[in-house]
């Protein structure tokens, strides 16, 4: 072999091996990097969407995270709306957030939509859903058609598309890097990677 095939050889296999470890790599980052509204703090932000089973999934994953995670992190859900078709589910979480009954209810409508099988889509079997679980269809309709929904709809779809969210579950940290349940190795992974990218950002900031 001459020394200009061993030279060609040797090229190939570190690329080979960059990008072996590209491939393993179990987050990716964002570029441009978004900016934060973590109020000084490491922004943590999940994007979902309700009818998302995979989401479904990581739900008390995300829960469990959230409770327990650190003083310095800012943690939010934001419903994503890469499309109209998942105008629905934003509306919803945005319009039981105003009446104070998001906390009460995000599971519930995880639950209602993969478990009891309840088109949210369907403004009949919503409001079915809604009746049954005790909240006034007409209030929420109500609430649903407010200034303040409409800005937060649109504030989500605003971030949806800076942060090219084309599929979820996916979490952003600190507007800079993006961990999917794919790249984590499945959604029981997820937040070790989060937690790693956390302590990224937190030396990032302090230096």
């Amino acid at each position: 072999m001459s020394l200009r095939q061993r030279l060609m050889l040797t090229a190939a296999s570190f690329a080979f091996a960059a990008a072996g470890a590209l491939a393993q790599q179990p987050w990716h980052q964002l570029n441009p990097a978004q900016p934060t509204e973590g109020g000084g703090k490491v922004e943590v932000i999940e994007f979902f969407w309700y009818g998302c089973p995979h989401c479904y999934s990581l739900e008390p994953a995300v829960v469990t995270w959230a409770k327990k995670a650190p003083a310095d992190v800012a943690f939010k859900r934001v419903p994503a709306l890469p499309s109209e078709s998942w105008g629905e589910g934003a509306r919803m979480f945005y319009t039981l957030e105003s009446m104070g009954k998001l906390e009460e209810f995000h599971q519930k409508v995880f639950d209602a939509i993969h478990k009891q099988n309840v088109n949210m889509n369907n403004k009949k079997a919503r409001d079915e859903w809604l009746q049954k679980n005790g909240i006034d269809p007409a209030k929420y309709a109500e609430v649903e058609k407010s200034f303040t929904v409409a800005t937060k709809v649109n504030r989500a779809k605003q971030l949806t598309y800076a942060y090219r969210v084309e599929s979820v579950p996916r979490v952003v940290v600190n507007g800079k890097y993006v961990v999917t349940a794919e790249q984590a190795g499945g959604v029981d992974r997820v937040f070790q990677i989060v937690d790693q990218l956390v302590g990224m950002a937190r030396k990032e900031r302090a230096s």
